[in-house]
Parts: structure tokens; C-alpha cells; sequence
């Protein structure tokens, strides 16, 4: 069936989606991410998320220790039934999915926006930017003073909360401030801990830019929904 298209959020909510930074209380003290179980990492992940020395800022290899398998990038059948060429995100499984011919999709594990920053609806995404420039909005600074360093933008990095690769979503030539990003914050993915955009791991988001062209169509379904668009 097709999704129906839905409003996407107005004013400081919708300002709050350009932050694509995990927030923490205040007097939150970070912990290290829960290691899983030791499990055999195919040589095959090995190589797909392996260092990037050759990026603008050398990417490190990904740490697969404390990444669910499920969210490691894979092949799959399309559930969606979107058309070829569409990225359909499913938040409440925490997949993006770029679809193929033959009926066939491309599956990535993706983190998304805690409750409260959530966002849905369909739209384009008319440009990519390699290693982006992050500005918080205004209200993130209002509610993180220690922000205000970067009101004028953080420089790219690997430090840089949207990470080596962003897909800038529109919807009726106007930015609707929410982004599909890599992450510097690898045990995120599989979570929701985001200002709202979605996140993939660095290698993960350098292959999705490099295969959707601009004008591309994505869908980012609400809470609730059945994957099937």
C-alpha cells in the first residue's frame, strides 16, 4: 500500500532534529558500552567494517563486540515494497533498508531518536555532503550552553556528531532539519539515543551514499508501522 504522507514536526521540535548529538542529563556520567558475548565475526564483516585509511579523516575499524549481529549490514528480501532505488527507514526495528531490484533490499542497522524527538514522513533527499559540518540549533544550545562553542558549526571529523557522510532530507524543496548520518558512537546503533536524525555506522553510511543518487526518495515510517509501505 502507499504510506500516507504525514506533517512533519513544526518549530523548536523540528529545530531539535538538526542536533543528531545523543543527549544526556546533566551530571550524566558516561559508561563504557556492555561488551556481548564474544562471538566468531565472519572474515567477510571483518573486511566490510575495517579501517578506511584512505577517508579525509582515517576511519577506524568498527568494534563489533558490542553491535547485535542483526544490525551488521546484509543483503535481505525486501519486506517493504517500496520501489528500487527507495530507503525506507523502520524505526521501531531499528533497520534502514535501500531497496534493489529483484526483490531484494539492502539492510543496515541504524540508531534512532529517543521518545520525544521522533519523526516521520516522506520526503527527498536533494543533496549528500562528505564529512559535514554539524551546527546545533539554538534551542540545543539554550538547553547545552556548553554548545555555544559550535553555534557558527563544528568543523568535520571524527568527532563530529554527524560523521563521515550525511543524506539531507526535503520535503517540498524545504529542509525538514532531519538527516540520515554515520556516528561516532558505534554501541548506539540498534538504540534510540539520537536528537531524532538516524544513524549509521561510518562504513555503513559511506556505502549508502555512494549508492543513492540525489533525488532519491526516503521513507521514514512512524512508530507502529508495519515495515510493508
Amino acid at each position: 500500500m502507499t504510506l500516507s504522507r504525514r506533517g512533519f514536526i513544526a518549530g523548536a521540535g523540528a529545530l531539535a532534529l538538526a542536533g543528531c548529538q545523543s543527549q544526556q542529563p546533566i551530571g550524566y556520567q558516561p559508561v563504557a558500552a556492555p561488551v556481548r558475548q564474544p562471538v566468531p565475526i565472519p572474515e567477510h564483516y571483518r573486511q566490510m567494517y575495517a579501517a578506511l585509511p584512505n577517508e579525509r579523516f582515517p576511519v577506524p575499524a568498527v568494534d563489533l563486540r558490542p553491535i547485535d549481529p542483526l544490525y551488521w549490514r546484509q543483503v535481505v528480501d525486501d519486506p517493504t515494497g517500496a520501489r528500487p532505488g527507495t530507503i525506507v527507514v523502520h524505526p521501531d526495528s531499528r533497520f534502514l533498508y535501500l531497496v534493489q531490484d529483484g526483490g531484494r533490499a539492502i539492510r543496515y542497522g541504524i540508531g534512532v531518536g529517543r521518545e520525544g524527538f521522533d519523526w516521520s514522513g516522506e520526503a527527498v533527499i536533494p543533496f549528500k555532503r562528505e564529512w559535514p559540518t554539524w551546527t546545533p540549533p539554538a534551542e540545543m544550545i539554550a538547553r547545552e550552553p556548553e554548545l555555544e562553542k559550535y553555534r557558527n558549526g563544528m568543523e568535520p571529523g571524527l568527532e563530529n556528531p554527524l560523521g563521515a557522510r550525511a543524506l539531507y532530507l526535503f520535503q517540498n524543496g524545504v529542509d525538514t532539519l532531519y538527516r540520515l548520518h554515520g556516528t561516532n558512537e558505534p554501541w548506539s546503533i540498534g538504540r534510540a539515543v539520537s536528537s531524532g536524525c538516524v544513524r549509521l555506522l561510518n562504513q555503513d553510511v559511506i556505502d549508502l551514499h555512494d549508492r543513492v543518487p540525489n533525488g532519491s526518495r526516503c521513507i521514514v515510517l512512524p512508530q507502529g508501522a508495519p515495515v510493508a509501505v
